[in-house]
């Protein structure tokens, strides 16, 4: 294939024995030099960072997603603009995802037919035909200088008939990308896709290397598969590639990642990581990952990296950004997400200066070991033989392990359990009860969740449950558990999906840790999905996703609920969950007519805010010596079903006579505003004198 046209391609050096390859090449902005990486800005902004920290840290390219920026703020803004360029202030290069992997992480949301992908907007709930003309048509007026396919990304561990069809309608819709672009100056790339099959692969580059793209990216990975089959699926396709056109592997990855795909001969790369762990404290230096969450940095007095020479390892200590990291201080995400990208900038540049100089493979056999590192420690080789008898308590961040005496509920001797306690709170997960029976009993049989998940239904659409607080994952496994039993049985069975949420992950680390204490972590999934955020059965349609980060933030990236398992840690460490605003927004998320939300909690406060957020509420069953829980539903029918019966007239009463009636986020608002809930409380259905509803 001849040189492209629009980036004018420059193949510079070869490393020698491996494919590293140094190229240059011009969009319309600037000149580029590779290997690079993009840092992600999905609304066109790169969290916490100030465009002048990008530019100088190095960055040569941002990427911009054209799905977000499509429904908010929309294609008129950059019309009356000109372009992103503008609108941000950022003078160099923007590439644009087209929104098929958005699509992909939204499948209960959206329909896929030929001519594109429906989808109901997370801002409005309208509904929307993406197509390929349609994403080329937004790029262009984002004017991006290089712009993405429509494709069709699915689980890289997908059947090979399914990632047969969905890769042979990204060739189809690649097609059309092309026709759309038409005259336009912005330079276009072609997605190989084809899940793990080689052959598949093969055929994918074969294909889409026919047509005159102006360089190629290899999607459909970092969704599910090993690290070795993402590497191996990596190399396939490099040696199928153009020579004298860019390569870009998506949403990879970790440095190592990075350094091993460089190695495989791949130029471009962009991942959220250095940003997304950051928040969470986590930051990469030549040494390794360190988890800023760790007691042992409290009183560390050097830098994060000292080779790493950025503006935040030459002004901060690391006890201080511990410091700020445990108190939550917003500061603590831009400064260390500021050192990850300049860390990223560095190993980047590092890998194009020792192709340069012909030296390459020292650099990746000095750093492939170090970078793979956690907090400096070198990852056992093998697997430790369990010991039954462990040190307690067990501690990790600002949860331990504690054991403790719960009363059975069957009327037994009392039993020594293992718990999570938050030890600047002093609470402790569970405290009364055995998490085991209360994930059981409250939020799988109360809801009769195995008859929803056995009801037909032809669209074969999952039901869709909401983890509320993963915590330890005792509610999430307590489903799936459930789930296998019933299809050993020979039980036919809807698929199932469950969208977990967690801030801190930490509890679900610590068990992990002690399998001998707690048996639901005896099983791949906490594993896998600790570790990738994503896991699925091999055997049966379950699907179980963790989203990281604040729950308000993170909720809208998740399909709608059948189901809500409202379990945060306590009203307490959490909240904001227990907001009246909270519970607006999951009903308001909740687009159908049939939505079930359970929690331990009686709080007077907890059942009003659900009231007024729209839900009808009712008696819970008892949880260990709590005499009864809550249930809520968008409809009574449910509430029926499951038995329980709704909050009357005499609850009423009592809401009234409260001391403690109004949500935190409802007490301390004007007397207008607390009229205005009290109103809705007053004049909600259930509570009106209505026989049907008493």
């Amino acid at each position: 294939m001849a040189m492209s046209r629009r980036l004018n391609f420059e193949l510079l050096k070869t490393a020698k024995g491996s494919r590293a390859r140094l190229t240059r090449f011009r969009t319309l902005h600037n000149e580029v030099l590779t290997p690079i990486f993009m840092p992600v800005g999905t609304f066109a902004t790169v969290r916490t960072q100030p465009l002048d920290i990008l530019d100088e840290i190095g960055a040569q390219v941002l990427l911009a997603n054209t799905f977000h920026l499509m429904l908010r703020p929309g294609p008129d803004l950059f019309q009356r603009f000109g372009d992103i360029h503008r609108f941000m202030r950022w003078p160099k290069s923007v590439l644009t995802d087209s929104g098929g992997f958005q699509i992909f992480c939204l499948p209960e949301a959206r329909h896929m037919t030929e001519e594109g992908a429906r989808f109901r907007a997370y801002t409005d709930k309208r509904e929307i035909l993406l197509t390929p003309e349609r994403s080329i048509e937004m790029q262009k007026t984002i004017g991006s200088d290089i712009m993405m396919v429509l494709d069709e990304c699915i689980p890289s561990t997908s059947p090979h008939e399914v990632a047969r069809a969905a890769m042979e309608r990204t060739h189809r819709w690649a097609a059309r990308s092309l026709a759309a672009r038409g005259d336009s100056p912005q330079s276009m790339f072609g997605i190989v896709q084809g899940a793990c099959y080689e052959d598949l692969r093969r055929e994918s580059a074969r294909v889409l290397t026919q047509m005159p793209f102006d360089g190629f990216a290899i999607g459909g990975l970092a969704v599910g598969e090993s690290s070795a089959e993402r590497e191996d699926s990596t190399g396939i396709v490099t040696e199928l590639l153009p020579q004298d056109l860019p390569r870009y592997l998506m949403g990879v990855g970790t440095p190592r990642d990075l350094l091993e795909a460089v190695h495989r001969g791949v130029d471009m790369f962009d991942c959220i990581l250095p940003t997304a762990l950051a928040q969470q404290g986590v930051v990469f230096t030549w040494n390794g990952k360190i988890d800023l969450r760790r007691g042992r940095y409290r009183l560390e007095d050097g830098s994060l990296d000292p080779e790493c020479g950025c503006t935040v390892c030459r002004n901060y200590s690391i006890a201080y950004l511990h410091h700020l990291q445990k108190v939550k201080e917003p500061l603590a995400w831009q400064l260390l997400a500021t050192h990850n990208l300049t860390f990223y900038m560095k190993l980047m540049a590092g890998m194009r200066s020792a192709i340069a100089e012909d030296r390459f493979l020292d650099f990746y056999h000095a750093h492939r070991e170090n970078l793979g590192r956690s907090d400096g420690l070198e990852p056992p080789k093998r697997k430790p033989p369990h010991k039954k008898s462990q040190p307690a308590p067990m501690r990790l961040g600002r949860f331990e392990i504690v054991q403790h005496q719960v009363e059975c509920p069957d009327g037994g001797p009392a039993r020594n359990i293992a718990a999570i306690r938050d030890v600047e709170s002093g609470e402790i997960m569970h405290s009364v009860n055995d998490p085991h029976d209360e994930a059981r009993r409250l939020y799988i049989e109360q809801p009769a969740l195995m008859e929803i998940l056995r009801q037909h239904d032809d669209t074969g659409k999952p039901v869709v449950v909401w983890d509320v607080g993963l915590g330890a994952a005792f509610n999430a496994m307590a489903l799936i558990g459930a789930y296998e039993e019933a299809a050993t049985r020979g039980e036919q069975l809807r698929p199932l999906r469950v969208c977990s949420f967690e801030i801190d992950t930490d509890p679900l680390r610590l068990v992990l840790g002690q399998p001998w204490l707690f048996p639901h972590v005896r099983h791949a999934g906490p594993h896998t999905i600790q570790a990738e955020n994503l896991w699925e059965s091999k055997k049966l349609p379950v699907r179980w996703d963790l989203f990281r980060g604040d729950f308000l933030e993170t909720m809208d990236q998740a399909p709608a609920p059948r189901v809500v398992f409202h379990d945060p840690f306590s009203t307490r460490v959490d909240a904001p969950l227990w907001h009246h605003a909270c519970f607006k927004r999951i009903r308001k998320a909740a687009t159908g007519e049939d939505c079930l939300l359970m929690t331990y909690s009686r709080s007077t406060a907890v059942r009003a805010a659900l009231l007024g957020a729209g839900f009808f509420v009712g008696q819970g069953i008892p949880s260990g010596p709590k005499p009864e829980t809550t249930i809520a539903a968008i409809r009574t029918q449910d509430l029926r079903r499951c038995g329980r019966p709704l909050l009357g007239r005499d609850w009423l009463g009592r809401w009234e006579r409260s001391q403690a009636r109004y949500p935190a986020d409802i007490e301390p608002a004007t007397q207008q505003k607390k009229e205005e809930f009290e109103g809705l409380i007053r004049k909600h259905p259930q509570l009106y004198d209505r026989p049907e509803l008493s």
